[in-house]
């Protein structure tokens, strides 16, 4: 390989044509291609956007692979001179190449690239032999030089002439120098110790200055190039008078070491030369030759000392070491030279580099470990073990670096990402060289989450109760559902509906606000039919696929007084009014009959009161309020009515009070017995009219008020302690307290009457005492067996057996015992 490489570079050189020289050139890029490297030779300042040449030929890839792979030419350094036509393949220039700029006087100039191709990451060496052409002329580092000659000077003495400076290398640097024609002088050239040839001026005739005081040449220095280029500079003698000793260096060669970015005035080197002569042919002045611009920003040299010192900022990266040539001239003119060689130590002064060579800004919350985010490339500028580099991930981040090329790593996930948990992460890549002490560099690189749909709604509560009034209008507000989502965007957005798992019954009995989860009646509830139903509400966000979760909703139907009283004894029926026989001889406070009525709603509403509203004598029946019990209020006088009617009134106990009322019909019968368990108290009275008995009497009624006042108070306290029999606010006992003895036991929420319970009433002869009995041996409804038919099984016979007086009264009630 290095064979057909010293080949091309000498066709560059030596002007061959280009079609044999890209013969050769194929031949050595298919050798290279095939060990993954790619030489090219390179002439310098060809035009921007010239073809260097066909990588993906020479690499045998296919021009379509490097667009899908997003190929590119990544230079190592900072300069980009070049860059890749993915739609051709070719190599193409993109700045100027100046190989003087870029490798100054180097032998070989070689430009180092790497071609990148991901999916999947791949890389190859493209090396650039940058080739130089003669694009400089020789140029004199002054323009004119003085010579001061004494007139004395022996024929053959030689004066050396700085020499002309070239750029180019090969055969366009200088191969000759030509002196103006004069008939004194002559030019040859002659070599330093490191081979580089000068030129001198040889004395040929014998100077006379009466003769000529002054002598003007002109020296060119001429390179090999085609075309040739040329230098010129004039030199200007003076004759003068004996200075036949030139100045000496004590060495032909000086070396010296330097640190770079050593502090300014820091001395370097010492040089010395001495001249024989006295006086001002004595006195010697040391300067730099051939010095650059840029050179001589660096060092500094003092005319009279020769003390070398650091003028300017030392870099070890643009150029490790420095020849200096150095001139001891003495007051007569006369100079020699020497060479200074300054090697420059490398300190570790450069922190790594990282550059961001590809990366993604997000990346999906599902991606498997080992999914490659970003490709980085780290580089430092010192050498030796300060440019080495080790790149790490600063904090506990679920990434890793991996690195398969050189100086490249992949930026890849390492665990499982939660965009709910950590939405977006600031990556720190911290490089770190190998120096003492050690430099680091830190680049952040943002990767956002991307949220996919893991996380279904969740409901604030898994069970919801609500309260509704029965009898409201449909489109009624119920109560709200409220869901979340801890995912982002239509992940996160939330439906509303009645789940398909809800009975078919309940289905229809709420509607909902699918973006609000707003609860709203479907249709009027009836507390009577239904008091209680469970509905269950998903909630399912937008995601592909959706998720979704659901709550159960307990709704709760309150009562509402919408049910009037019904009387169940004694059965009203057109046309016919069942009669009840009372004794002539009852004495006051006799149970003539009971009134029997119930509500199908329930708690307050339920509650029911009797009231004679009318009769036939005002002031001979009363009837028991909570009861119902009609009782005689004094006894019968033969001027009384044998048949007596009351109309009795029976009235509930919620807000807007409902009623329904009754006609009882009374026969007062001659002959029949009276039995003492169907009186209350026995009629003591005895006309007196000791005024001793009236006070009696009087305070007696006074006392029995005041207990009264007081039970009533210890009653009502024992009521808020709870120690009697007290339903809550929406499940009230039917009857009255005087009904609900602490045996008392309430089943339910329902009020007097449900649809598919039955009850039988006994009236016995003791029922003054309330004993008020049910049992469930019948099956027959209440509100339905209302009917005439009924009405007529039901009649008690009007006999003198009264003493078990049976009513059958349909449903009985289910929530509650007596015992």
């Amino acid at each position: 390989m290095s064979t057909v490489y010293l080949f091309l570079k000498t066709c560059f050189i030596m002007g061959q044509r280009p079609k044999t020289t890209l013969h050769f050139l194929l031949f050595c890029f298919l050798f290279n291609a095939s060990l993954g490297e790619v030489r090219y030779v390179l002439p310098e300042e060809r035009q921007q956007g010239s073809v260097i040449g066909n990588v993906a030929r020479d690499l045998g890839l296919k021009v379509t692979d490097l667009g899908a792979r997003r190929a590119r030419v990544v230079a190592e350094g900072t300069r980009q001179l070049c860059e890749m036509d993915n739609t051709s393949g070719n190599l193409l220039i993109s700045q100027r190449i100046d190989r003087e700029e870029l490798c100054a006087q180097a032998s070989v100039c070689i430009l180092q690239y790497q071609l990148l191709l991901e999916d999947p990451l791949q890389a190859y060496s493209l090396v650039l032999d940058i080739a130089d052409i003669n694009d400089n002329n020789p140029v004199f580092a002054a323009e004119e030089t003085k010579l001061d000659l004494v007139e004395s000077t022996v024929l053959g003495r030689r004066f050396p002439l700085e020499s002309a400076h070239d750029p180019d290398l090969g055969t366009n640097s200088i191969r000759e120098y030509k002196l103006s024609p004069n008939e004194h002088f002559a030019l040859e050239m002659s070599s330093h110790i490191n081979g580089n040839a000068y030129p001198e001026l040889v004395l040929k005739k014998v100077l006379d200055r009466e003769a000529q005081a002054e002598h003007v040449l002109k020296i060119n220095a001429i390179d090999g190039g085609k075309p040739v280029r040329s230098g010129t500079a004039s030199i200007f003698i003076r004759v003068l008078d004996a200075n036949d000793n030139v100045p000496v260096f004590s060495q032909r060669v000086y070396k010296a070491t330097v640190s770079e970015n050593s502090a300014i005035g820091t001395v370097i080197a010492t040089l010395n030369a001495t001249d024989l002569d006295e006086g001002v042919y004595g006195k010697i002045t040391y300067s730099f030759s051939h010095l650059s611009d840029k050179m001589g920003g660096v060092f500094e040299i003092n005319p009279d000392s020769g003390e070398v010192r650091v003028a300017g900022v030392i870099d070890f990266e643009d150029a490790s070491t420095h020849e200096l040539d150095v001139q001891a001239k003495d007051g007569g003119g006369q100079a020699s030279h020497c060479k200074l060689v300054i090697d420059i130590i490398d300190v570790n002064d450069n922190k790594p580099v990282i550059e961001i060579k590809s990366a993604s800004a997000s990346v999906a919350e599902d991606s498997k470990p080992g999914t490659m985010v970003a490709l980085i490339y780290v580089y430092d500028l010192d050498t030796g073990s300060s440019g080495l580099v080790t790149c790490v991930i600063s904090g506990n981040v679920p990434f890793k670096l991996v690195s398969e090329v050189k100086n490249y790593f992949m930026l890849m996930t390492d665990g499982i990402l939660d965009r709910e948990i950590e939405p977006e992460y600031n990556i720190s890549i911290v490089a770190t060289d190998g120096g003492s002490p050690s430099l680091s560099s830190v680049k952040v690189i943002q990767v956002a989450v991307n949220d996919i749909n893991d996380n279904p709604p969740t409901f604030m509560q898994n069970d919801y109760i609500a309260n509704i009034l029965e009898n409201q209008p449909v489109g009624t507000f119920v109560m709200k559902v409220i869901a979340q989502d801890t995912d982002a965007a239509s992940n996160a957005k939330i439906r509303y509906q009645i789940s398909k798992h809800t009975k078919s019954e309940e289905f229809s009995f709420l509607t909902i606000n699918s973006e609000t989860g707003e609860l709203f009646t479907a249709r009027p509830f009836d507390y009577e039919n239904s008091v209680h139903f469970q509905i269950r509400v998903s909630a399912q966000d937008g995601g592909d696929p959706p998720l979704s979760s659901t709550c159960t909703i307990n709704v709760f139907v309150k009562d509402q007084n919408d049910n009037a009283p019904v009387v169940l004894y004694p059965v009203q029926t057109t046309g016919f009014i069942a009669e009840d026989m009372v004794p002539l001889e009852a004495p006051r406070g006799y149970l003539v009959t009971k009134v029997v009525a119930v509500d199908a709603d329930s708690g307050h509403n339920a509650w029911l009161s009797y009231k004679i509203m009318k009769a036939t004598q005002p002031n001979l029946f009363s009837i028991g309020q909570h009861s119902g019990e009609i009782r005689t209020l004094r006894t019968f006088m033969d001027s009384d009515e044998s048949k007596q009617t009351l109309v009795i009134i029976v009235s509930d106990n919620g807000p807007d009070s409902l009623s329904a009322t009754c006609t009882v019909s009374i026969v007062i019968g001659d002959g029949l017995p009276v039995l003492n368990e169907l009186f209350e108290f026995a009629d003591d009275s005895e006309d007196s009219g000791d005024l001793t008995l009236y006070l009696i009497i009087a305070l007696s009624t006074v006392s029995s008020l005041l207990i009264l006042l007081i039970s009533g108070v210890v009653y009502f306290k024992l009521c808020r302690r709870s120690y009697v029999y007290r339903s809550n606010t929406t499940n009230l006992p039917v009857f009255p307290t005087p009904y609900c003895p602490s045996t008392f036991t309430d089943f339910s929420h329902c009020g007097t009457l449900l649809k598919d319970d039955r009850f039988d009433s006994f009236l016995t002869t003791g029922s003054w005492r309330g004993d008020f009995r049910f049992s469930s041996n019948t099956d027959t409804d209440t509100l339905k067996q209302r009917s005439a038919a009924y009405q007529k099984n039901t009649l008690r016979r009007i006999s003198t057996d009264r003493a078990s007086l049976k009513v059958r009264a349909g449903a009985p009630h289910p929530c509650y015992v007596f015992t």
